[in-house]
């Protein structure tokens, strides 16, 4: 009885609840609470380094980061030394080997990195002055060995070879470059070449000017006590001896006076990457910073629910994700609106990019999208302060940009102040458009005349990876694809010796990753081939065309290869496909000319019955294939070719390095037999 009385109770309730509450008046917001921000604690030992604390005593665990605020050095020949310099921290010191610090580190359950400006960790407490000692050693005692410079140095090179077939990466060079100009330190692009010049002596210098006290903050955040802290600061930080730092001052880079329209070109790639972009006047602390992150969550910074993704993703259909970004930066501050678009319809999307940047700066946003970003980006906040590292964040903003002490205790209540005419005013303030950089990565051939329309006078420049301008380079009228061709097949020993070839058997050595794997790849005339990836001696996988099918063989199971994937892999099986691409139905033209290692070659593209192109690359002496291009797998596959040798005077290239997505393989020819008599069993499904 007490049970019915009381849903009856719940029920009467609701419905005289539902009978006073007039659901079509939407509630007034309350007031924007006050945010109880975690205390920290700051002081400054003898030597000038500040000390930044913060408590956290829920988790026996304390971070430490030594952070160095300093300008930004410009690097010129050697560009790529200062972030070199920052790896080579943690290489070794004048007591422990790379090996003897990773074992330490390893042996308490820490973790320890370094980088341009500092060096961080995090440790459980027990160990935290186990770990200061490696810590402070790395930091002031560093030993910078050789050996680990040239690691490094392939490694940079290595990944600035992958990142030449990544759009976003070519994209974010061509900007940096005309946004700030080579004369200005984020104008600068690292290349092979700038890394290649990086000597120890610059590293050395670096370290030597800029790792001081005075100009560095060390801040602990976890379970430790101010009394803790001070101890450890001294004991391990205290005899770091300050010195003078080197200041520099740049130039703000200007505007442009009208829109300027750049591409670059992307062998093989059916998406476009486009972008706007041009630099602003926005520090930290800036007064308008919280209206102006207002404008830009709403117009493209607030995940997939903003008005850049309501037009190009949800309407268009163009991308599955477009944003822009507002960025602050001490020196200079920048604006971008960026997305991976259809190739075909790159031109609209950007159209439809601009059309949105435009549309806030004319229109005003209506209270209800107002309010609905204003409680995302509150949720956001508090959700942040969560974190303890959020606090000793904003600390370390406060005091390194003279921020007002209340700075991050307002921000609720001064985010709910932002207006519909806040939005405007700050649309018309940081949005310009019509003095942007509008880029786009693709096919060059294509994006020439799509682009032009942005351009006030037509003009489209083409810049290459590292954001340097392009000579356009036409093929002479007289010459052909075809005699391209034919002076490849020449060079690599003629036709008549290539016809003596009824069969072909070749195996090479990759190495990944400490793993070494071999691939043998079995031919036989006029269109049979087997590719085999060996571990061991065990087949990971196998692709097989017997002159009609195809089929893939995995661990996961048999796959029979179809479609267009089925047309190329008859042409890679057809043995010296070059001497057949009439009879095979592709057809081939002259695009350019684009230098491979220094060095200009024709760009010779083939398109094949399908509509599917690839593109290859011949160097203009030799008349040697050095690259190739191509989608495989939906991906853009990137091969370049060298160290041409003679095998019964045929000369096949005995490395090859390919790069396919975020995969950089080297790829070496151990042999290669010719007519030794392959079984058409060989190639049996």
């Amino acid at each position: 009885m007490k049970k019915i009385l009381f849903l009856l109770f719940i029920v009467l309730t609701t419905l005289n609840l539902n009978a006073q509450l007039d659901r079509s008046i939407r509630p007034k917001p309350g007031p924007a609470p006050k945010i109880q921000l975690g205390d920290y604690e700051l002081f400054t030992l003898n030597n000038g380094l500040k000390v930044i604390v913060v408590e956290n005593h829920k988790v026996p665990r304390v971070t430490y980061q030594v952070t160095l605020d300093i300008d930004p050095v410009q690097e010129g020949a050697q560009a790529g030394y200062v972030s070199i310099t920052g790896n080579l921290l943690r290489a070794g010191t004048t007591t422990k080997s790379k090996a003897d610090i990773d074992e330490a580190i390893d042996f308490i359950g820490a973790s320890l990195n370094t980088y341009s400006t500092g060096v961080s960790g995090s440790v459980l407490k027990k160990f935290s002055d186990d770990f200061l000692k490696i810590m402070s050693d790395v930091l002031l005692n560093p030993s910078f060995p050789e050996e680990e410079l040239e690691k490094l140095k392939t490694q940079n090179i290595s990944a600035i070879q992958t990142a030449k077939n990544d759009a976003g990466s070519i994209a974010d060079n061509i900007s940096s470059v005309l946004m700030y100009g080579e004369n200005h330190p984020y104008g600068e692009v690292v290349s092979e070449k700038s890394i290649g010049n990086i000597t120890l002596e610059n590293c050395k210098n670096y370290y030597k000017e800029f790792f001081k006290p005075n100009v560095a903050y060390l801040i602990i955040v976890g379970d430790i006590t101010l009394k803790e802290a001070k101890k450890q600061a001294n004991e391990y930080f205290g005899k770091w001896e300050k010195a003078d730092v080197p200041t520099h001052n740049y130039a703000f880079p200007e505007l442009n006076t009208t829109p300027r329209v750049a591409i670059s070109n992307r062998d093989g790639a059916v998406q476009s990457m486009i972008e706007v972009s041009y630099p602003i006047n926005f520090k930290p602390g800036n007064p308008d910073a919280i209206k102006a992150s207002v404008m830009n969550t709403i117009l493209g910074g607030g995940g997939t629910a903003t008005r850049i993704n309501a037009n190009l993703r949800e309407d268009k259909a163009y991308t599955y994700g477009a944003y822009s970004r507002l960025n602050s930066d001490k020196l200079v501050g920048s604006f971008s609106a960026s997305g991976e678009v259809k190739g075909e319809a790159t031109d609209s999307a950007m159209f439809e990019l601009l059309y949105e940047i435009k549309r806030m700066v004319n229109e005003s946003v209506d209270t209800e999208t107002l309010e609905k970003y204003k409680n995302m980006m509150a949720g956001s906040f508090a959700r942040s302060l969560e974190q303890p590292s959020t606090i000793a964040r904003f600390a370390l903003n406060i005091e390194r940009y003279n921020l007002p002490k209340d700075y991050y205790a307002n921000y609720l209540e001064n985010l709910s102040k932002v207006s519909v005419d806040d939005v405007l005013q700050m649309a018309k303030k940081y949005l310009k458009p019509d003095q942007a950089n509008i880029i786009a990565i693709g096919d060059a051939a294509m994006l020439k005349k799509t682009m032009a329309r942005f351009s006030k006078n037509g003009k489209v420049e083409q810049f290459d990876f590292y954001g340097k301008p392009v000579k356009a380079m036409e093929a002479p009228s007289d010459l052909s694809a075809d005699d391209v061709i034919n002076k490849y097949l020449d060079a690599i020993g003629g036709k008549k010796k290539l016809n003596t070839i009824n069969d072909m058997v070749m195996t090479s050595d990759i190495s990944i990753q400490g793993m070494s794997i071999e691939i043998k790849i079995q031919q036989k005339a006029p269109n049979k081939i087997k590719v085999e990836t060996l571990m061991g001696g065990n087949a990971l996988s196998t692709q097989v065309f017997d002159g009609e099918k195809g089929m893939v063989k995995s661990q996961m199971g048999n796959q029979e290869i179809s479609g267009d994937d089925l047309e190329y892999m008859k042409i890679q099986a057809t043995l010296n496909a070059e001497m057949h691409f009439k009879e095979l139905g592709i057809k081939t033209e002259i695009t350019g000319s684009e230098e491979v290692d220094g060095k200009p070659a024709w760009k010779v593209q083939m398109t094949l019955p399908s509509g599917r192109t690839a593109v290859d690359f011949y160097d203009q002496e030799s008349g040697l294939k050095v690259k190739s291009v191509s989608q495989q797998g939906g991906m853009s596959v990137t091969a370049t070719y060298s160290d041409y040798r003679p095998v019964e005077g045929i000369q096949f290239p005995f490395k090859t390095k390919q790069v396919a997505g975020p995969q950089n393989l080297d790829i070496e020819v151990k042999s290669v037999e010719i007519n030794k008599g392959v079984d058409d069993s060989v190639f049996e499904m």
